[in-house]
């Protein structure tokens, strides 16, 4: 499951980040509004933490332009701003959730929780190409007789990118982007991963498969 954290403390953030992670969600963060609301156009997220006052554009600037644009992702506001008419804008601005700092982290795991519940009751577990299925449930793909295969968590993060846009070409930077956000990894790592899944695609029987397209990326069909 895939968060996207924005907080200009990097203290907090760095922090947030490790617990989240720890907590087995995929995390992408960044410290200013800016950025929030990039990340948040370009990426899949099952929910969005986000800082009220930030440098660039506020919380609430972000969440406000994300709504009017028709975007649906959960958003939780964790900020400093305790007072009961801050709570109301932020709630009517399109927030799930709310939290002042400070916080218990218990707490926030557990609104997470909750706001990605709800969110996971609207939208499909499963994804489909040609026979083959992708479990959002427990990070499997299957097909009909055969037995099923775990994925990685970055595996099922490509697989995901790929199957919810089949037959769009995905370039290897936008992989890194959104599933190794640290920026440590070369575009090289794309490829090895895409040779692992094509492997466990072959052994699944698979009537589909992960195509190259030479200098662009790739795309499944």
């Amino acid at each position: 499951m895939r968060l996207l954290v924005a907080e200009d403390e990097t203290g907090l953030a760095d922090a947030l980040e490790a617990i989240l992670t720890h907590a087995h969600y995929s995390v992408d963060v960044v410290n200013n509004g800016r950025d929030a609301l990039e990340y948040a156009r370009a990426g899949e997220y099952d929910g969005m933490i986000l800082d009220i006052m930030m440098p660039g554009m506020s919380g609430l600037e972000v969440l406000r332009t994300l709504r009017a644009e028709g975007s649906g992702v959960p958003a939780l506001f964790l900020t400093a701003k305790s007072g009961v008419d801050d709570r109301i804008l932020g709630l009517d601005t399109g927030a799930d959730d709310y939290i002042a700092k400070p916080f218990d982290m218990g707490e926030l795991l557990a609104r997470i929780r909750a706001m990605t519940r709800r969110r996971e009751e609207f939208r499909p577990s499963d994804l489909t190409c040609g026979n083959l299925t992708l479990r959002r449930s427990d990070y499997t793909l299957d097909t009909p007789g055969a037995i099923p295969v775990r994925l990685s968590g970055r595996e099922f993060q490509m697989m995901e990118m790929l199957m919810l846009s089949p037959g769009q070409i995905i370039s290897p930077d936008t992989f890194l982007d959104r599933i190794w956000a640290d920026g440590e990894a070369e575009s090289g790592v794309v490829w090895v991963y895409v040779s692992n899944l094509r492997k466990k695609l072959r052994a699944l029987g698979a009537d589909v498969e992960i195509r190259s397209s030479r200098g662009l990326g790739y795309s499944i069909s």
